[in-house]
Formats: structure tokens, C-alpha cells, sequence
């Protein structure tokens, strides 16, 4: 592994710059530099924390927007299966900076955006993790409100008074489930792992149960399986098939677009860099295209049991009859969804909100302000149908999300070579320093991106009364832009960036270090 250090010494940077980090300003436990001791994670490590990320309840449900659209079972899957290949490519890319340099995701972003620049990405993750979050709490305050009606039928009566669409039932077992989630939190990030462990096995069981169930049940898996597109058998030339196909595939991409900026959180605990690529590509894609096909095979199972199509499985699990079926199901849920959520939701942004005052703001208290955030957004409203989920928050997020991408991608591969000095990224008046702290070339490079989707995305908002119709060519191309926001938003952030710091004073010292690189001892660390 190459860091840079002074010539004349062969000591990890960990222990040569202890001291200095441990008084800066800008860094705290949670922030600073993984120890070769603490990067521990195997390949299969990885990929346990995928398998144990991809299998939950909106993964479950991902395809029924996308069947809902007109897509058929086939169309839906394959969708899912090429996004996350597609998202497996800059979470590998921004993985690497974790790995090599043991650093997090807010500390990344310091190279690109500068010391206090970094702030705005990781502002930006931290809110879109805060919605998750909240919607991830609903899902598993919805499997405890199913446990309480199981001894108190009465809590399930409609007449009970709503506010903001939600019962006071409703909302007690999503402040329990909040509470649960809180719990965690303060035992601390070790025990993260342990309720991985648990749940990966967990969901996956439960999963393939739900499949057998639905199969007995219905003597096969009923005509979803079987159903034609609705864009009729020349598909392949239906402009309507693309535009459903290009903002679903955006929106799948989405899912995990948080993810793909914010895996240095994680990455920085693998062994090598072949441990994270090849743990990811094993964990990622696969188990998605798996559990969305779960998904899709046992709700086509429920028209036959039940006379209806049920999507979500806790909406499925209450049907059961059986009270021990029921409440070990639900908890099983319950346990899934609490593991999910503190790993893939709670653990960036704590880190994220720590940047704000790493002298102040630990993972604890970073956590608790994702929670509150998290109920503010209403995650019973974005679940609430699939228009909203997948065509406004998930294709919206990706796009923001694509051009702070394409920035860090631009800046740490093309102008930086994949060379950082871990001491100036703690250090305010360092090579990071920029103005005052602020690259503003690579806000600048977002704002430009994001500007290309911003028509597209209020048109789609407004439900079609911004833009005019596909005959103006304008309002199509316009159209166009946004459903295919990630990629478009990536591409032009990452040219513009690396355009705006051609010449740039920090881009040549990107290239020149302020101290010889030297290859250190790594046991593989790489």
C-alpha cells in the first residue's frame, strides 16, 4: 500500500500521525483512520453484509412498481439484476478509498469538496439516509403492530382517530419499533455485526418459506408468472416500454445510490481490495435479482388464496391464522428489518452528522438525529403508492445522488490518480484547504449536473403539468433527462469536475506529494 509519510519512515500512518489526529479538529473516533488491526473484513464478510442489506422488505417489493407499470415478471427482474450491476460499479470505485486509506465516507469527500465543502455531500447522504430510515422503521413498526393485534384484535379496528393517514396504534408501534432501533444505537456499532448475523439466515428462511406456503397454497404460482407484457409482444419497439423501463431501471439504481457513495464506511474495515470487488459482486446483484423474484412468485400466488393481489409480506404474514405462525413471523420481520436499517441507514448518516462538529457529535447522538429526521419525512407517505416511491423519491434521490458521484469518482481516479495524503484530510489549512475549506469547482459541478433534471423532475412531481407533451421535442428530451437522471447527472459531474480543475493549483499538488510515497508493509492490506 502506498501512503505518503516522510522518507525516512517505514511506520504505519496510523502510529506515525496518531497524535496529530487524535488533535484535530476536524476528526473524533468514529472519523479517524481504520487501524491495519481493525481491517478485518473478509470477501465473505462482504458479502454476508450484502446478503444481509439486499434481503428486506422493500427489496421484497421492489418489482411490484415496476409490474404495477406494465412491465411482466421477467422484464421486472432483469431490470433489477442490471441496476444493481450498473450500481455495482461505482461502489466498487468509491469503495477503494476505504480500503486503501481506512477512511469514511465524510472524510472522502474532503479530497473533492474540501474540509468544509464535504459537509454538503454528506449532508445530502445523510438526509436520503434519513428517509430510509424512516421507511425501513415504518415496515418494521407495521410487523409489531401486527404482533400487538394478534393479543389485542381491537388495536386493527379503521375507526380509530388518524393523523397525517396514521392511527394512534399505528404510530405507537412505529415510535416502539423507533425506540428498538435507538436501543441498538446506543450499545454501539459492534453490534451491528451480531444482528447481520442473525438476520441474513433470518429473512432468507422466511423467504423461501413464504414461497413453499404460497406454492401449496395456490397449486402453483398463479398467472403473474404467466402474464404478458402490457406493451404487447413487440415490446422492443414501444417508446412507452422504454420510458416505463428507463425510469424504473434509474429508480433501481437509486436504491442502493446512497450506498454506492457512502461504502468507504465500510469498505475501510476489508482486508484488500479484492476482498471488498469480489465480496461486493458476490453479494450485490444476485441476492437482489433472488429476493425481488421471491417477491414476485409468492404475490402471484395470493389472487388464487385470497381473491387479491398482496405485495407487502407483513399485509401477507397477518393473514395467517395460526398465532405462533403469526407472531414468530413478525418477529422475524421485526428483527430483519431492525438489523437492515442500523446497517445500511443509520451507520453513514451518524458518521455524516458527526462531520458537522466531530468535536461534539459521536455515532450516538448522529443517530438519534437520523431518527428524528427520519419521522419528519412521513415514510408512510412515500410508501404509500408506487408513483411516489419509485418515479419521485427514488428516481429524484438518484439523480442529486449521481452527480455527487460522478464528482468523487472525477476527482479521486482521473485528477488524483487514487493518491490522497491521509494528514491533510484532517487538516483545515492542508492540501484540502481550498477556500476557506470549499472546493466550490465541485459544487459547481453538481449544480450544473443536477440542473439538466431539475425540469424533469418537477413535471414528474406535478404529475405532468410542467412539461408539455412528448410531441414537443423539447419537453421529451427534457423528459428523458430525469428518467434517466443517475446517469446523465453521473456523466456530467464527472466531465465538468474534472474539467473545472484542469489547471487548478490543488490538481497539480494532487500529483505532487508533500512527502516521498513509500510502499509500506500491509500483510495484504491493500
Amino acid at each position: 500500500m502506498t501512503v505518503i509519510v516522510p522518507s525516512s519512515s517505514l511506520a504505519p500512518p496510523d502510529a506515525l500521525y496518531a497524535d496529530e489526529l487524535t488533535a484535530s479538529p476536524l476528526s473524533n473516533a468514529d472519523l479517524a483512520p481504520t487501524t491495519l488491526e481493525q481491517r478485518t473484513w473478509s470477501v465473505w464478510s462482504i458479502t454476508a453484509l450484502w446478503v444481509s442489506m439486499c434481503a428486506c422488505i422493500p427489496t421484497y417489493m421492489l418489482a411490484s412498481g415496476l409490474i404495477d407499470n406494465g412491465m411482466n415478471w421477467w422484464q421486472a427482474i432483469a431490470t433489477i439484476f442490471l441496476a444493481n450491476v450498473i450500481v455495482l460499479v461505482p461502489m466498487v470505485l468509491n469503495a477503494h478509498a476505504g480500503t486503501r486509506y481506512g477512511i469514511p465516507f465524510p472524510v472522502y469527500c474532503r479530497a473533492a469538496v474540501g474540509t468544509a465543502g464535504a459537509n454538503v455531500p454528506a449532508m445530502v447522504r445523510a438526509l436520503v439516509g434519513c428517509g430510509w430510515f424512516g421507511i425501513q422503521s415504518w415496515i418494521g413498526g407495521q410487523a409489531l403492530f401486527a404482533i400487538a393485534c394478534i393479543f389485542r384484535p381491537k388495536l386493527a379496528d379503521p375507526t380509530w382517530p388518524t393523523f397525517l393517514g396514521v392511527t394512534g396504534p399505528q404510530f405507537a408501534a412505529y415510535g416502539a419499533f423507533w425506540l428498538l432501533n435507538l436501543i441498538v444505537i446506543v450499545a454501539g456499532i459492534n453490534s451491528i455485526r451480531w444482528l447481520l448475523n442473525i438476520k441474513a439466515p433470518l429473512l432468507i428462511a422466511l423467504g423461501f418459506a413464504l414461497l413453499g406456503w404460497a406454492y401449496y397454497r395456490a397449486n402453483g404460482f398463479g398467472d403473474m408468472l404467466r402474464q404478458p407484457s402490457k406493451f404487447g409482444p413487440d415490446w422492443t419497439a414501444s417508446r412507452a416500454f422504454w420510458q416505463t423501463f428507463a425510469l424504473g431501471l434509474t429508480g433501481m439504481v437509486g436504491f442502493w445510490a446512497t450506498l454506492s457513495l457512502n461504502i468507504p464506511d465500510f469498505s475501510r474495515y476489508a482486508k484488500s481490495q479484492r476482498d471488498q470487488i469480489v465480496g461486493q459482486a458476490i453479494g450485490l446483484p444476485p441476492t437482489m435479482a433472488l429476493f425481488a423474484f421471491i417477491g414476485v412468485a409468492v404475490t402471484s400466488a395470493t389472487p388464487t388464496i385470497f381473491g387479491k393481489t398482496i405485495w407487502n409480506p407483513v399485509e401477507l404474514i397477518q393473514t395467517f391464522k395460526n398465532p405462533w405462525a403469526l407472531g414468530l413471523s413478525m418477529g422475524a420481520v421485526a428483527v430483519a428489518t431492525l438489523a437492515t436499517n442500523i446497517a445500511a441507514n443509520v451507520v453513514s448518516p451518524a458518521n455524516d452528522f458527526a462531520h458537522l462538529a466531530p468535536r461534539f457529535i459521536g455515532f450516538r447522538l448522529g443517530g438519534l438525529i437520523t431518527g428524528i429526521v427520519g419521522t419528519l419525512m412521513m415514510p408512510w407517505y412515500l410508501l404509500a403508492n408506487a408513483h411516489v416511491y419509485i418515479d419521485t423519491w427514488l428516481v429524484g434521490i438518484s439523480a442529486l445522488l449521481g452527480a455527487v458521484g460522478g464528482v468523487l469518482v472525477s476527482d479521486y481516479w482521473l485528477v488524483r490518480r487514487a493518491k490522497l495524503s491521509i494528514t491533510d484530510l484532517y487538516r483545515r489549512g492542508g492540501r484540502y484547504g481550498y477556500d476557506r475549506g470549499i472546493n466550490w469547482s465541485a459544487l459547481l459541478a453538481v449544480a450544473v449536473a443536477v440542473a439538466a433534471c431539475v425540469p424533469g423532475f418537477c413535471d414528474q412531481a406535478t404529475g405532468g403539468r410542467v412539461l408539455a407533451a412528448d410531441t414537443n421535442a423539447v419537453a421529451f428530451v427534457l423528459k428523458q433527462l430525469y428518467a434517466y437522471g443517475v446517469f446523465v447527472t453521473f456523466a456530467i459531474a464527472f466531465v465538468a469536475y474534472a474539467l473545472f480543475m484542469a489547471g487548478h493549483p490543488n490538481a497539480r499538488m494532487a500529483t505532487e506529494p508533500v512527502a516521498t510515497a513509500v510502499e509500506l508493509p500491509t500483510n495484504g492490506h491493500e
